[in-house]
């Protein structure tokens, strides 16, 4: 037997073995809330309006577009922010609000803005993490499509 159809067998065995897991969806009761972890999450995570949170979306969208793109975008206000989801992957995932908000940005344009904060997702764990999206300007297709992959 050769190394490629050995290794063929066991890509299949495994594809095979990740579906089963996948087919036997564990019940509430059988996956415990993040809470109770070791190292617990608390499920304290910033509103949606939060400014902290709208000024670091604006900050890093103003660098990615100002260093990489040299399109000259920045956001100049949010309007609208709205929360659409939260811990909606489960408990026992790591906890996270999907909200929405309109950018107002500096060509007169409104965009819609989805982002996720998650908790302990900042640097090195600290703090909570932040991923954005603004509609019609993820130019590398990061949450493809239309920014749906920014949500819940």
């Amino acid at each position: 037997m050769t190394n490629r159809a050995i290794f063929a067998i066991a890509l299949a065995y495994a594809s095979l073995m990740i579906e089963i897991s996948w087919a036997k969806e564990p019940g509430l009761a059988d996956t415990p809330p993040a809470e109770t972890w070791m190292f617990p999450y608390n499920g304290d995570i910033p509103s949606c309006d939060d400014s902290s949170v709208l000024w670091r979306i604006q900050y890093e969208f103003e660098a990615r577009e100002t260093n990489y793109w040299r399109s000259g975008l920045v956001i100049e206000g949010f309007g609208e922010p709205r929360e659409i989801g939260f811990r909606t992957d489960g408990l026992s995932y790591i906890p996270r609000r999907y909200c929405r908000a309109q950018a107002l940005l500096n060509d007169g344009k409104q965009r819609e803005v989805a982002y996720e904060i998650g908790e302990s997702l900042g640097f090195i764990g600290l703090g909570s993490g932040v991923a954005w999206c603004v509609t019609g300007l993820d130019r590398n297709h990061a949450f493809s499509p239309a920014c749906k992959a920014a949500g819940p």
